[in-house]
C-alpha cells in the first residue's frame, strides 16, 4: 500500500484495466447532451436512429459505472463503522461521531472534467475525476481523525493514493479537515475492480466551520452591511483550533490510563 504524498496524476489517477470493447464504450462523449450539428436552424432537434443509440449506449454506460463508485463508497463506509465499534469495544470509546456519504453528479463529474481540461468522455471521468464517491468521517477531536487514518493506512487492500492535510495547513480562508483518497477493492459477479474513494475527516468543530462557510459564502454576507466575511471567517478559524486544543488536552487528562485511542 503506498504511503502519503503527491503522485503524478498518470499514477494515482490510472485506468481501471479494461476489454478493447470496454474502451471503445468509455470513449463515448457525454450522455444526455446533443451535438450542436443535431439541431436545424430553427433550433429543433433532429437526430438519427444512430446518434439516439450512441446517446443511449453512453447513458447505460455511465449508470453502470456510477454503480460502481456507489458500491465503493458504501464499501468504505461499512470499514469505517468496523473500525469505530471495534475502538468501542477495545478501547471504549468512539472515535466516529457520525459518517455522512455523497455521490457526484454525472453533470458535476463532466463539468470537472472540462475544467481539468480534458474531453467530456467515460473514459476521462474513471481516469482523472477521483472524488466520484465521497464519504465525509466528523469526529470528536482532532486526534480520532489522525488515529483513524493511521488505521486505515495499516490495512493491506487499501491503496492510499493521495493525502491532502488542511488541518496541520489549512487553507488560505481558514478552512481545515484531512482529505484521503483511497482504492478499496470491490467484488462484482465476474470481477474485482480497485474503486477510488474520497475520505474527508474532520472534527465536529471544522464540519460547523465549513457549514458556516458555505452558507455565507452563497448569502454573500461580505457584500452586506459593509461585513468583512473573509476576515471573520478566518478568525472563527483560528479561534476553533485553539479551542479544539485545549479540549484534546482535557479530554487525555479526563481519560482513564489505557483507554486512549
Amino acid at each position: 500500500m503506498s504511503t502519503t504524498g503527491e503522485p503524478s496524476i498518470e499514477a494515482a489517477e490510472r485506468l481501471q484495466g479494461c476489454t478493447v470493447e470496454d474502451s471503445a464504450a468509455k470513449q463515448l462523449p457525454v450522455p444526455n447532451v446533443p451535438d450542436l450539428s443535431a439541431f436545424d436552424m430553427n433550433g429543433n432537434l433532429h437526430m438519427t436512429s444512430e446518434s439516439m443509440e450512441k446517446m443511449h449506449q453512453a447513458s447505460v454506460e455511465t449508470q453502470s459505472i456510477m454503480q460502481k463508485y456507489r458500491a465503493a463508497m458504501r464499501e468504505m463506509q461499512v470499514r469505517l463503522e468496523i473500525l469505530d465499534q471495534d475502538l468501542n469495544l477495545k478501547k471504549h470509546r468512539n472515535p466516529i461521531h457520525h459518517i455522512e456519504s455523497r455521490l457526484k453528479t454525472p453533470a458535476s463529474i463532466y463539468e470537472k472534467i472540462g475544467r481539468y481540461g480534458y474531453e467530456a468522455t467515460l473514459e476521462n471521468m474513471e481516469r482523472y475525476i477521483l472524488d466520484i464517491a465521497g464519504i465525509r468521517v466528523i469526529c470528536p477531536y482532532i486526534q480520532d481523525v489522525y488515529s483513524l487514518f493511521e488505521l486505515l493506512n495499516r490495512q493491506d487492500d487499501l491503496e492510499i493514493v493521495k493525502v491532502k492535510d488542511y488541518i496541520a495547513s489549512p487553507k488560505p480562508n481558514g478552512y481545515r479537515s484531512l482529505h484521503v483518497i483511497a482504492r478499496i477493492p470491490v467484488f462484482f459477479m465476474d470481477k474485482k475492480e480497485s474503486i477510488p474513494v474520497e475520505i474527508q475527516l474532520r472534527t465536529l468543530a471544522m464540519d460547523f466551520w465549513a457549514s458556516l462557510e458555505h452558507d455565507l459564502k452563497y448569502k454573500a454576507v461580505s457584500e452586506v452591511q459593509g461585513i468583512d466575511a473573509s476576515s471573520e471567517l478566518k478568525d472563527c478559524s483560528r479561534i476553533i483550533e485553539e479551542v479544539e486544543a485545549r479540549m484534546q488536552v482535557l479530554a487525555g487528562a479526563l481519560e482513564p490510563e489505557g483507554q486512549s485511542s
